[in-house]
């Protein structure tokens, strides 16, 4: 189904550059991020290093952690989507 969206210029120009950062559509942004947040909320493991924030995003907990190696940030960034996707993918109805 087709859409209109009036954005922001500078929201639309930020949105763009990094749909072209990540080599993805502006159009897959979006529908990403509206189903992110139409998802119900995830339970976290309490040895889980991600929290929900206040807007219902995963972000790395603040209080009470070790300072992180590098070695540590790099496995963060290379499964930053594995709990999303997980989210994505059980609601879509597929099973591990």
């Amino acid at each position: 189904m087709k859409t209109t969206l009036d954005l922001p210029d500078d929201l639309l120009a930020e949105a763009k550059a990094l749909a072209a950062r990540r080599r993805t559509t502006l159009k897959a942004m979006v529908e990403h991020a509206l189903r992110r947040e139409i998802m119900p909320p995830v339970q976290l493991d309490e040895d889980s290093p991600f929290e929900m924030n206040e807007l219902g995003m995963l972000v790395l907990k603040k209080k009470g952690r070790k300072p992180m190696s590098a070695e540590e940030v790099q496995d963060l960034i290379d499964h930053q989507y594995d709990e999303e996707d997980a989210r994505v993918l059980e609601i879509a109805g597929y099973k591990k």
